[in-house]
């Protein structure tokens, strides 16, 4: 998913594509770089930023969806009814949405829907975040929500972590760990990690060769500490951190990944792990296909063992393989 934020105030592209014909060509690069959905925002969520009226953030969408629909999956980015209705009648068909809480609007319209947890709002969301769990937490909010829209009719959900949105350093950084969990609900699940500020403070770490400190709540990330005084990498310049976490998450399980860079996101998921990923899924599974996935991956063999069935024997055994003893190596 390619983002076209047309606002003149996101974290990181605010006032480069407010422009009607700048965001249309913007989105038109976004799908020759592989995007298969472009995400047109005309809010930005990013803490601290202002409501926008609803003619406006419809002034701001409208046309854009209306011009790229033709060429691509286009979702809108919103958290208003009538935006969302809008953005559907001009050819969005899928709502990304960070409250969780158009569900009935995706039913109305027959439209997919993503559901993003986030702790307050904007305006409050980074002031004080606090969990005992995120990890369960996030994944019981989100499965309930899954769980809600299935049931008034949504066909096509999909579960977003909300990296950033109500949420310290360590919170992100945790989820990242055991994104695992959120996967394994059945619900496919979306991330959106790029240029985010825990990878500014995480890259300014790495620079300074320091170590980071980042919520004393949470020790079992201790490890890592970044430095909350540090001063964060530029937005611009976190490409390394977002196309690793992209990379990371979609090893995880994630089905679709939020980016600014398109194509060196597609670069690096082929290069790391080519169709491995898998593509993502049309739409959420139903319960009882989930738990036909779920039977059917019990029954299969493991990895372990597909990858014993598939390797040539080694002359010490599975010790060999272990140790790397006798492993034909590639010189270049």
């Amino acid at each position: 998913m390619g983002i076209l934020n047309v606002t003149p105030d996101s974290f990181s592209d605010g006032g480069r594509y407010l422009d009607v014909d700048a965001a249309v060509a913007h989105g038109l690069v976004l799908i020759e770089e592989g995007a298969d959905i472009v995400d047109v925002g005309g809010e930005s969520t990013r803490p601290g930023a202002a409501a926008v009226p609803v003619d406006e953030e419809r002034r701001r969408v409208e046309p854009v969806i209306a011009a790229l629909a033709p060429h691509v999956r286009v979702s809108v980015d919103t958290t208003k009814p009538e935006v969302a209705r809008a953005a559907v009648a001009a050819g969005a068909s899928l709502i990304n949405d960070v409250s969780a809480s158009l569900d009935e609007v995706a039913a109305e319209c027959g439209v997919g829907w993503i559901a993003m947890h986030r702790q307050g709002t904007p305006a409050t969301m980074q002031a004080e975040p606090r969990y005992d769990d995120v990890v369960a937490e996030v994944t019981a909010y989100l499965v309930a929500r899954a769980e809600r829209a299935h049931a008034g009719g949504v066909d096509e959900i999909w579960i977003d972590p909300g990296i950033g949105f109500g949420k310290t350093a360590a919170h992100n950084l945790s989820l990242l760990r055991h994104l695992d969990q959120l996967v394994a609900s059945g619900w496919p699940v979306a991330v959106g990690t790029s240029r985010k500020a825990t990878l500014g403070r995480l890259l300014a770490a790495s620079e300074r060769r320091g170590r980071v400190e980042l919520d004393a709540g949470d020790a079992a990330l201790a490890p890592v500490d970044v430095r909350t005084e540090l001063e964060p990498v530029p937005a611009d310049d976190r490409l390394e951190a977002s196309v690793a976490t992209a990379t990371w998450v979609l090893g995880m399980g994630a089905a679709l990944v939020r980016v600014h860079d398109v194509l060196a996101t597609v670069q690096a998921r082929t290069v790391v792990g080519g169709d491995a990923f898998g593509q993502p899924a049309a739409r959420a599974a139903r319960p009882a296909e989930r738990q036909q996935a779920a039977e059917h991956v019990q029954e299969g063999p493991s990895r372990e063992q597909s990858r014993r069935e598939e390797r040539p024997a080694h002359p010490d055994g599975d010790a060999g393989y272990r140790t790397g003893e006798g492993v034909p190596r590639v010189e270049g």
